[in-house]
């Protein structure tokens, strides 16, 4: 028997997946994995022999190609080649390995860091490696599906609550009995939203309830903070987050993950984590092309200024020619367009018109809340923007999202 052929329920959801990619092709509104053949400057891209202005990149403060974070690349490269031993534990850990650790501990006012091959991967590794059966993890509704599946493979009792609503988490925090280990887990801000955790009264409810708090701060690292060392910086508070999550391939121009805390929560996770134990170290160059961009940061203060500037410019914009964008305060900025249709017919024709932009839809978000998740950067110029969002207005109106 053939089992390709076979009407099972693998068969089916592989079915599914080809005929609606199929359909997008053939109606011109398949825009995923798009070919990009040069980053020019940070807020342009060539795609097939045409220059697009990129508003889906998540290089937030425009560090992509930066002349120091490259040569320190290069250098590492020269000085350890392109790849690694094997795991870190056993034959893989290098020096440039131990001064990324040092620099992200440093950075984020901690004593220890420990890095991981992907932001994914740290999120699904760190919440399984410390929780298990007969624990409770709560997690916001809204966050990233690495979390998720970080909660659901530890085995604990997975609780959510809505989105940034303290009396809901609060509520979820009396559920669970009061000897049990419980953990609290949300993004600081929400990668589909672009709005920010409530930070202070988290903390409050983790303290009245005696729950560890784990933060992940894959999209605000460089955007919050006066030096951008994320949400705490940004809501004036001194080490309140137990687990400091954060990702190595957004803001920061390289990949990887990190947890940053107490050197005996780091310890331990060195010796317990699967993903650090199995995983391959980071490739030289990227590590230190990840020191480098931390001391960029630090270094170049009004990159932050201005990729906050550049965000309220576009939300002002899209909000005054009609355009929902929910509660976003950050250079991620949701264009709500109703249906999964005029998603992709709005994407259609910004795309048409040389802006690289991409549409959210169902089920990553829920139906009727279809969306562009739009992003502005550092690299982009005031008058960037402006063309942009008339862009994206006039083919607002072309589909009837706005009037």
């Amino acid at each position: 028997m053939d089992i390709h052929t076979t009407d099972d329920a693998v068969t089916r959801r592989i079915r599914f997946f080809t005929e609606r990619v199929m359909k997008l092709r053939e109606n011109d509104l398949y825009f995923y994995n798009q070919p990009i053949e040069e980053i020019k400057g940070g807020s342009r891209v060539i795609v097939r022999g045409r220059e697009m202005g990129m508003y889906a990149s998540y290089s937030y403060l425009g560090l992509i190609g930066h002349p120091r974070i490259n040569a320190a690349a290069k250098a590492a490269i020269d000085k350890f080649g392109t790849g690694t031993n094997g795991v870190r534990l056993l034959a893989g850990t290098l020096t440039v390995h131990t001064e990324l650790e040092e620099t992200i501990a440093a950075f984020k006012h901690t004593e220890a860091a420990v890095t991981y091959s992907s932001g994914y991967v740290t999120n699904l590794t760190v919440i399984s490696t410390l929780m298990g059966r007969g624990d409770y993890v709560i997690s916001d509704k809204l966050n990233h599906a690495s979390i998720v599946d970080g909660c659901l493979m530890s085995g604990a009792e997975f609780r959510r609550f809505k989105h940034n609503d303290m009396a809901d988490l609060e509520r979820r925090l009396q559920q669970a009995p009061g000897d049990v280990t419980k953990l609290v887990v949300a993004d600081a801000i929400f990668s589909m939203d672009g709005d920010v955790l409530d930070l202070p009264k988290t903390v409050e409810l983790c303290k009245k309830y005696n729950a560890w708090l784990m933060i992940d701060e894959a999209h605000s690292l460089g955007m919050l903070g006066k030096t951008g060392r994320g949400i705490e910086e940004h809501f004036g508070l001194d080490d309140v987050v137990d687990i400091k999550m954060g990702t190595l391939s957004k803001t920061i121009p390289s990949v990887g993950g990190y947890v940053a805390g107490r050197k005996e929560l780091v310890q331990y996770l060195r010796h317990a984590s699967r993903a650090y134990i199995f995983s391959a170290a980071l490739p030289p160059g990227q590590a230190a092309a990840a020191t480098e961009a931390f001391k960029v940061i630090l270094d170049e203060p009004w990159r932050i200024e201005k990729v906050n500037a550049n965000g309220e410019q576009f939300i002002n914009g899209l909000k005054h020619a009609g355009f929902d964008t929910l509660l976003t305060t950050t250079a991620i900025v949701p264009v709500l367009c109703g249906t999964d249709e005029r998603a992709y017919k709005l994407t259609q024709i910004c795309q048409h018109r040389d802006l690289f932009v991409l549409p959210v839809v169902s089920p990553a978000v829920p139906e009727g809340l279809a969306r562009l998740r739009a992003t502005v950067t550092a690299a982009h110029e005031p008058k960037e923007i402006d063309h942009a969002l008339d862009v994206i207005a006039t083919a607002g109106r072309e589909i009837g999202i706005i009037q």
